[in-house]
């Protein structure tokens, strides 16, 4: 038998799926789907949810032979089928295995190919579907350009679904791109197992619906429509569809403390953390001790719920009392939805999704706006003209017919402001419009493949008028230029079009979100004018796992610098986009790049970034020199959008989320209850033997007495623990040969989860107590037994290998052939001493949940220290000249360099000695490398809803009512929309300020004219310092002498530096009190010397 070395690639696949060939397109509008027989639909038998002909869902057999031994994390990794793990690793952290392997086999139709069309296709594709459709009978128009980025000038004439074919199959090879350039017959239909239509008559959609709802299985159907800042949404996935996932979130899980004998019984958790269950939820028991009937299996219905606590809807007064243990887990329940078809819905639609509150009687109109413009566009074959009154009056004239038919649900008051806005704008199809939609709609085409998350039900409306300029637009600003703006200046007026091309942008980050924002802005024509320009930053090259959402990227990208490579795809969409890209960090150390001038002469700055810090510094920035900021983020299927506009709005750094709950330190390393806890320890344990440890060696070899006077300067437990980790790397635990690699690793295993474990029982026993008689051992500690190793079990020589060969790097050793053997192998594993252990007294393991250090502190460290460098110096002689380790950055990316089959090795085995389910090596991936979920729907809906914003930023003259923060989640579905928060005010004598201010004293004053010109204003200053440098204390009486002394040679005397050459000012933080002597917070105050 032979061991295979590939890494754990065999059981992760990361590869593309193989497809029957390049784009098809036939002239005469039939796809060919590589002559594969259509995929079956995912289909429901009632409640059941269960998969219906689900054929061809591209899940490879495993064929590893029984000779080789597949390098894989331990834990049941199950089939992964051919999902490409390096591709879509964020997206499988949101969708799972499963979800993903249904929307492998799913073939979607697209029909109508303008903004929306292409948005949705987009995000589709990106999401790894089998294939898509794309269909339009009609052709590129000057107008499509400011909606489709797939669209050029090239491309005005030709079909628009063929125009899109090219540029979108280069997105993913994987997904099979064929065309429809002919009229749409219902029964082709039955080819799909989702349809979405974006430019099709109401009578036209009602009859395709029928047909989908009526299909054996159903065929879900969405129709969408973006028109001018009105869009809506409808969905029919059936007469009965099951959702099996309603909302994608682990289920809650609670550990059991107490469970009283009783009638209901009332269940008590430790208050580890609040519980998150609701009355209603069914839940199951496990490893209950004492109350052993409660471990049957059978789900229980929640009542009571409470932070800590909850009953049961059953009698345990006769069970067995409760010992100790316990968890219990949500049980998921699925979700039957009965849609009703279009011809139905469109008459009695329901509840609609209401999104913002100060707009709840907006849906009911909206409804029927569309209904109305749909009748307008048949009887006068053609939009409402932009500023037209005539048309206008027709249009409201039909939506008054169509409500005075209404027999149910007629509404008292027509807005007719907001109906002439829809006329005016209807022809329009918006990029931000098109973006958002596309996100929305794509997760839905998501979830009806699926059945994962919970679908619109179903209809949803949406609009944004306060994106309008505050001015009414004069008709003649709305006409046509014969520019490819034309569709948004039907709708802003050729004024606002004009501030958008000269605007000047700060784009920070150029990922996700950076990828669409640049598309975006250069659809909208932003920065695209003769002083229009756009600076976009990011330090960040493009990975493999970049290109399931990051568009613009493609597979020759990669390695490439990101912002260079955006900036060349945005340009190519809008060939007047007046772009520079940056490879800068944004932060203090660039602030002679992004200097003074630059950010004074900004318009706007827009967030496409993915960590708080930075986050908070641009917030700063814009502080400081009073920029609007548009800030937004994602996080799986939900995302946020903030506003923070100068003066009117808080900054961003006003408001923060609670900080994440940590886990104890003696938690992790000695009593793990969760998986989180083993793949902390086991990345914590990754990083200080394979970096840390030979990082440590290097230095003291580069550099010996100046190592070991800094660890004798230190004289700490640290400093100890250092050189004893030296010293074993270097003495027993040195490595010469392959061989040396596997006595290393099969100790390390006997170590960690033999010895140590039996150590912690000898010290700590079963029936150990606290200082207080409780079982030492009680929720949510969990008593561990020690593994007993052999060849035999699989996962404990898939460890040995992988850490051996890791170990073998940090060496610089060839790895034999004869480690192919698996014979071999487990021979040299078998030939390893592994010394007797016997447990010692005394031995102190911290228990003390707020430590923040486990490493003993000894009054004789100095001493030892002392020791442990001669012993280091010795060790030092036995090395061959030139000696250097080569320390291993851990990569989670990488499935060929065995970091995460280490780690999830580590984390498993530990988890199997505290009776921890295990974990396969995809979600160890998740956890330990700390991915952030993410999907290209969210993202689109996120540069949608900012973009939106962007229209009222550079429009100016909006109040903050006209602003709107939005948080949504797309698997609930769930939107809400609120006018941001105003910033705090000051007050003191008859002025105010808020963090938006900054007060400025040019022209070089004194000191003594600064104290001064505060006096004037009532207030005392007591302290002036600038950075960590205190300038001025009342309380010094030497500081007067400094009363003459120019506030900038002050500022150069006290801090021993010049100020950078590129800084005309500098800034100073004055305490200051009034004349009661209360203390009044001020702004910073700007002193300009140039």
């Amino acid at each position: 038998m032979e061991l295979w070395l590939g890494s754990s690639s065999h059981y992760m696949l990361p590869r593309k799926r193989q497809v029957g060939g390049e784009v098809v397109v036939q002239e005469d509008g039939e796809p060919n789907l590589a002559d594969e027989s259509p995929i079956k639909k995912l289909c429901t038998d009632d409640s059941k949810g269960t998969e219906c002909n689900s054929g061809n869902i591209n899940s490879s057999s495993s064929s590893s032979s029984k000779d080789k031994l597949p390098i894989m994390a331990m834990g049941n990794n199950g089939n992964s089928g051919d999902i490409d793990e390096d591709l879509h690793s964020r997206q499988l952290a949101v969708y799972g295995r499963e979800t993903m392997r249904r929307l492998f086999a799913s073939n979607i139709l697209v029909s109508g190919m303008q903004g929306l069309g292409a948005e949705i296709a987009k995000n589709l594709v990106l999401a790894g579907v089998k294939s898509v459709t794309l269909h339009d009978e009609g052709v590129v128009q000057l107008w499509d350009l400011s909606g489709n980025f797939f669209f050029s000038e090239e491309d005005i004439g030709k079909n628009r679904a063929l125009a899109c074919v090219q540029k979108l199959q280069e997105l993913n090879n994987a997904v099979l791109i064929s065309t429809l350039t002919t009229q749409l017959t219902k029964e082709k239909l039955s080819d799909f197992q989702a349809v979405v239509f974006t430019d099709i008559s109401l009578d036209k959609a009602i009859e395709f619906d029928d047909y989908c709802h009526n299909h054996q299985p159903p065929i879900s159907f969405i129709k969408s429509e973006v028109r001018g800042l009105f869009g809506s949404v409808f969905c029919d996935f059936g007469p009965e569809f099951t959702v099996l996932d309603v909302d994608g979130e682990d289920p809650h899980t609670g550990i059991v403390a107490s469970i009283s004998n009783d009638n209901p019984a009332m269940i008590s958790c430790v208050d580890d953390e609040r519980l998150e269950f609701e009355d209603g939820d069914l839940v199951l028991f496990t490893e209950v001790h004492g109350m052993t009937e409660l471990n049957d299996g059978k789900p229980r219905k929640i009542k009571n719920a409470r932070p800590y606590s909850f009953t049961i809807e059953e009698d345990t007064t006769n069970y067995g009392a409760y010992e100790k243990g316990g968890i219990v887990t949500q049980v998921k329940q699925p979700k039957v939805l009965k849609f009703k078809p279009l011809r139905e819905a469109v008459k009695e639609p329901g509840d609609f999704l209401l999104i913002d509150f100060s707009k709840f009687d907006r849906p009911p109109l909206l409804h029927l706006a569309f209904q109305a413009l749909d009748k307008f566009i048949s009887e006068l074959g053609r939009f409402p003209v932009a500023g037209s009154e005539d048309d206008a009056t027709k249009f409201i004239s039909l939506v008054t017919s169509i409500n005075d038919s209404s027999a149910d649900g007629k509404l008292e008051e027509i807005d007719q402001k907001i109906l002439c806005q829809f006329a005016f704008g209807a022809r329009a199809v918006l990029n931000p419009m098109a973006a958002m939609f596309g996100g929305i709609v794509g997760q839905e085409v998501v979830k009806a493949c699926s059945a994962k998350f919970h679908p619109l039900f179903q209809f949803f409306y949406f609009d944004s008028v306060e994106s309008l300029p505050t001015e009414a637009s004069d008709p003649s600003d709305l006409k046509s230029l014969n520019s490819r703006y034309d569709a948004q200046i039907s709708v802003f007026g050729a004024k606002l079009q004009k501030k958008l091309e000269e605007s000047k942008v700060f784009t920070v980050g150029s990922g996700a979100l950076g990828c669409e924002f640049l598309k975006n802005l250069a659809l909208m024509g932003v920065a695209c004018g003769q002083n229009g320009k756009l600076t976009i930053t990011d330090d960040d090259v493009i990975e493999k796992s970049n290109l399931s959402r990051q568009f613009l990227f493609r597979d020759w990208n990669i390695g490439q610098a990101k912002s260079t490579v955006a900036a060349t795809a945005a340009a190519q969409i809008n060939s007047r986009f007046n772009i520079e890209a940056l490879q800068n960090r944004a932060s203090p150390e660039s602030e002679n790049v992004f200097d003074d001038t630059f950010w004074e002469n900004l318009d706007v700055v827009i967030n496409a970034l993915d960590n708080v810090n930075a986050r908070l510094y641009i917030d700063q920035r814009c502080l400081y020199f009073q920029k609007p900021l548009l800030e937004s983020g994602t996080l799986g299927a939900k995302c946020n959008t903030q506003m923070v506009i100068p003066h009117l709005t808080e900054n961003y750094g006003a408001s923060s989320d609670p900080p994440e709950k940590q886990a104890p330190m003696c938690t992790v390393h000695s009593f793990p209850h969760n998986i989180d806890h083993c793949l902390t320890w086991a990345r914590s344990e990754f990083e200080g033997l394979l970096e840390k440890v030979p990082a440590e060696v290097n230095a003291y070899l580069t550099n010996p007495s100046e190592y070991t006077m800094a660890m004798k300067n230190a004289g700490d437990a640290q400093a100890r623990n250092n050189l004893e980790s030296v010293i074993e790397c270097l003495d027993k635990g040195r490595c010469e040969t392959f061989q040396d690699c596997i006595t290393w690793a099969r100790l390390k295993f006997e170590d960690y989860f033999s010895n140590r474990v039996k150590q912690l029982t000898y010290t700590f026993p079963e029936d150990a107590t606290t200082s207080s008689g409780t079982p030492f051992w009680s929720a949510p500690k969990r008593f561990p037994l020690p593994l007993v190793f052999s060849v035999d079990d699989l996962s404990h020589l898939q460890f040995i290998l992988a850490s051996s060969i890791l170990r073998a790097e940090t060496f610089n050793i060839a790895i034999p052939d004869w480690v192919k053997s698996t014979q071999k192998f487990a021979e040299a594993v078998n030939n390893v001493m592994v010394p007797e252990f016997q447990p010692k007294k005394d031995v102190k393991i911290v228990t003390d949940e707020k430590a923040t250090n486990i490493l003993p502190a000894s009054i004789d460290d100095a001493a030892v220290i002392n020791e442990l460098v001669m012993k280091l110096e010795k060790c030092k002689e036995q090395l061959p000249p030139g000696f250097k380790m080569n320390p291993i950055q851990f990569e989670k990316d990488d499935d060929t360099n065995y970091h995460m089959d280490v780690i999830a090795g580590f984390a498993n085995m530990r988890a199997r000695n505290y009776g921890i389910p295990e974990v396969d090596k995809l979600k160890a991936k998740f956890i330990a490398g700390r991915i952030i979920p993410a999907i290209a729907t969210s993202t689109a809906l996120a540069t949608g809803l900012v973009c939106l914003e962007l229209y009222k930023v550079l429009a100016g003259g909006h109040k903050i009512e006209d602003y709107r923060n939005t948080f949504a989640n797309l698997a609930l579905p769930l939107f809400s929309m609120a006018e941001p928060v105003p910033p705090k005010v000051i007050k003191h004598q008859d002025m105010s300020w808020t963090v938006w201010d900054r007060w400025i004293i040019k022209d070089n004053p004194t000191l003594k004219q600064l104290l001064n010109w505060l006096k004037e204003k009532g207030l005392n200053a007591y302290s002036i310092s600038y950075g960590s440098c205190l300038l001025y204390n009342s309380m010094f009486p030497k500081h007067r002498e400094r009363m003459d002394k120019h506030m900038v040679d002050l500022a150069r005397d006290v801090t021993k530096a010049e100020l950078p050459p590129f800084r005309n000012h500098f800034d100073v933080v004055v305490a200051c009190e009034d004349d009661e002597d209360n203390d009044i917070d001020i702004p910073q105050i700007s002193i300009y010397f140039k």
